[in-house]
C-alpha cells in the first residue's frame, strides 16, 4: 500500500510539474515567434546548427542554442544529432504550419504573441479574485489586440468567404446584390480587411458613439468571437435584434462549448487551457463591470445561445455545418 500511495504522489507531482513545463516552453514559443527564429528555421535548406541559427538571426549563440535544447526536448522541432556534438534543428511541414507561416490557416501564434500581456493579468487577480471585478481587453495594451488578431484571422481569411457565408440561407446573394452588414466586436476589422482592400462602402464606429441602427435596416449582422466577453451580452442581443430586418441574419461565432463542466473536460482537451485563459482573459473582460454577466469563454454553449437569442426577439436558430478546431457557427435569424 505505501508503494502504491508512493506511485500515485509522483504521479501527481509529475502531473503538476508537466504543467509548468507547458508554461516555460509556452514562454520560449512566444520568444522564437517574436525573434524570427521559427521563422529562419522554416526558410532553410535543411536543418541549422544553433551557431548558424544565431548567425541568421543576428543574436548570441549560447542562447540560441539553449532554446533549441527547450524546443528539441519538446518535440517541437526535430534534432539531428551530430557525430562531433554539432546538432542541428530542423521543422517538420506542421511546424512550418503552426509556428511560422502567418497566411496558413492553422497558424497558432496570436495567443502566443500576447502571452505576456496575458500572463501580466495574474498580477491584479488576487484584487479581482475579492472584488468580482476584472479587467478588460485594453488593458492588454496594443500587443494584446494584435496577438488576438493573429488567433483569429489566419483561419477566417481562407474560410470565411469560401465556407462560412455560403453555409448560410441566401446571405450569398445578398451580400451581392449590396446588402448592409454590421460585424460587431470587430476589432482590427479583419473581416473586412478596409486597409488592404481599399473599399469606399466600409467604415469603423465605435458603439459608445454610434450605437446599432435600431430601425431593423440592416441585413446581416457578425459577431466573431466576442460574446462571450462582453460584460452586457444580453443588451447587444438585443440591439442586433433591433438592427436586423425581418428577414436579415445573424452570424453569430463563439467558442464551441458543451453544456456541462463534466462534458467540456470529457470532451474538449483543451478545456483546461481555455478555463484558464476565461479566468485572466475572457471571463474577466466579462466581469470587467461590477454586474457584469460573467459569461467566459465556455459559457456559451448553444442551449444558452439559442435561449438568449429567443428571449431577444429572434425565432430561429441554426447551427451551421462549418468545421473549425475550437468555434461553433450559428445562423441566428428573427
Amino acid at each position: 500500500m505505501a508503494d502504491d500511495a508512493s506511485d500515485r504522489l509522483r504521479q501527481y507531482s509529475f502531473q503538476v510539474y508537466s504543467k509548468l513545463e507547458g508554461a516555460f516552453t509556452a514562454g520560449m514559443i512566444h520568444l522564437g515567434d517574436r525573434l524570427g527564429l521559427y521563422r529562419e528555421l522554416a526558410g532553410a535548406d535543411g536543418p541549422l546548427t544553433s551557431g548558424e541559427l544565431a548567425g541568421r538571426t543576428g543574436l548570441h549563440e549560447r542562447w540560441v542554442r539553449e532554446w533549441l535544447h527547450n524546443q528539441a526536448a519538446a518535440h517541437l522541432l526535430e534534432l539531428t544529432a551530430g557525430s562531433d556534438g554539432d546538432d542541428r534543428f530542423g521543422m517538420s511541414g506542421e511546424a512550418r504550419a503552426v509556428l511560422a507561416s502567418p497566411n496558413h490557416p492553422a497558424f497558432g501564434m496570436g495567443m502566443f504573441h500576447r502571452l505576456p500581456q496575458t500572463m501580466q493579468a495574474l498580477e491584479s487577480m488576487p484584487t479581482s479574485f475579492r472584488t468580482g471585478v476584472g479587467h478588460d481587453y485594453d488593458s492588454h495594451g496594443p500587443e494584446g489586440a494584435v496577438g488576438i488578431e493573429r488567433s483569429f484571422e489566419p483561419w477566417n481569411r481562407h474560410n470565411l468567404l469560401r465556407k462560412v457565408l455560403p453555409a448560410m440561407d441566401g446571405v450569398v446573394e445578398r451580400l451581392g446584390a449590396g446588402a448592409r452588414v454590421a460585424d460587431v466586436g470587430c476589432g482590427a476589422g479583419g473581416a473586412a480587411k478596409l486597409a488592404e482592400s481599399g473599399l469606399t462602402n466600409a467604415r469603423f464606429a465605435d458603439p459608445r458613439d454610434e450605437p446599432l441602427p435600431g430601425d431593423a435596416s440592416l441585413d446581416l449582422v457578425t459577431t466573431f468571437d466576442c460574446i462571450h466577453d462582453m460584460a452586457h451580452p444580453t443588451p447587444v442581443i438585443a440591439a442586433i435584434r433591433g438592427a436586423l430586418r425581418d428577414d436579415g441574419s445573424w452570424l453569430l461565432v463563439d467558442i464551441r462549448a458543451a453544456e456541462t463542466l463534466a462534458e467540456n473536460i470529457e470532451l474538449n482537451p483543451m478545456a483546461p487551457l481555455l478555463y484558464g485563459v476565461s479566468v485572466l482573459a475572457c471571463m474577466s473582460s466579462a466581469l470587467s463591470e461590477p454586474d457584469g454577466e460573467g459569461l467566459g469563454t465556455l459559457g456559451l454553449p448553444a442551449s444558452r445561445a439559442q435561449a438568449m437569442t429567443s428571449a431577444a426577439g429572434f425565432t430561429r436558430f441554426d447551427t451551421l455545418d462549418v468545421p473549425h478546431p475550437m468555434n461553433a457557427f450559428y445562423e441566428v435569424r428573427p
